[in-house]
């Protein structure tokens, strides 16, 4: 009798700091995902031009494709969560096409007919793909080109980049691989604000602004980083899209778009 009810002690012991380490890691694990990323540097790369340097400011004042970035800078939000890169840059880019109506932020974004309720719980653990965060801007009523740099040359970007930032209305946003960039290893998503033609550079207004300012890039070095896979189990590539907002003659859809949540690779 006494030693079942040792063995009854020890199994219920053991049973209690099972528990306490499954509550540790489930908070450990939200506190991660869901709640706003520390500020910390992230590893920084030789090749890049921080925006914050008097070299960055200079590239700044000498280029000639740089209209969209006291848009893009006027209402840049830095990412909430660790995954909401995607989120961030749509809210950033969308309140600067539509300055007149109501801002959005990282919350009333989901408020899109086609989220569904958790889909601000299944990003932050997930991230977006280019075609979601596509979805997730046209749910917005907005108009969207996207590409896959696999289905692209890299003169292509670059003369679309240079188009589009030197006219008004409409917005370039890139899907990355950091690492390629010398940064952390991560899937991101960041609006582009300037080019500079004598260095051939894009200014990325980095929305990680817990660790990273906006820096200038190479534009073959950010090709690079839109050509590699979403993850090692697919071969689709990152890319870009190019973002404005639909003419009143186009406010309604054709036709419904499909969830933004619909199944695609993990994009991290």
């Amino acid at each position: 009798m006494h030693l079942k009810r040792a063995q009854l002690r020890w199994f219920r012991a053991i049973c209690a700091g099972a528990l306490v380490v499954l509550l540790a890691g489930t908070v450990a694990i939200g506190q991660h995902y869901l709640l706003s990323p520390p500020v910390k540097a992230g590893r920084a790369s030789t090749d890049t031009i921080s925006l914050h340097t008097a070299e960055g400011q200079r590239l700044l004042a000498e280029s000639d494709a740089r209209v969209d970035y006291p848009g893009l800078a006027a209402h840049f939000v830095g990412q909430s969560r660790r995954s909401f890169c995607g989120p961030a840059t749509a809210v950033t880019t969308l309140n600067a096409l539509r300055p007149e109506q109501a801002p959005l932020d990282q919350r009333t974004f989901f408020s899109a007919p086609h989220f569904n309720r958790l889909a601000p719980f299944k990003l932050s653990f997930t991230g977006m793909s280019l075609r979601q965060f596509a979805e997730s801007l046209r749910a917005h009523n907005a108009e969207v080109a996207m590409v896959y740099a696999s289905d692209a040359e890299m003169a292509e970007f670059r003369s679309v980049a240079q188009r589009n930032l030197q006219s008004r209305g409409d917005f370039l946003l890139v899907n990355y691989q950091r690492a390629v960039l010398g940064q952390e290893p991560s899937g991101h998503i960041s609006p582009i604000a300037a080019y500079h033609a004598g260095t051939d550079r894009l200014l990325i207004l980095d929305v990680a602004a817990h660790k990273y300012p906006p820096v200038w890039v190479s534009v073959e070095a950010l090709w690079k980083a839109m050509h590699q896979p979403l993850n090692p189990e697919t071969s689709r590539t990152r890319g870009y899209v190019v973002v404005g907002m639909r003419s009143h003659a186009k406010a309604a859809p054709a036709q419904k778009p499909s969830s933004v949540l619909s199944n695609e690779p993990k994009v991290r």
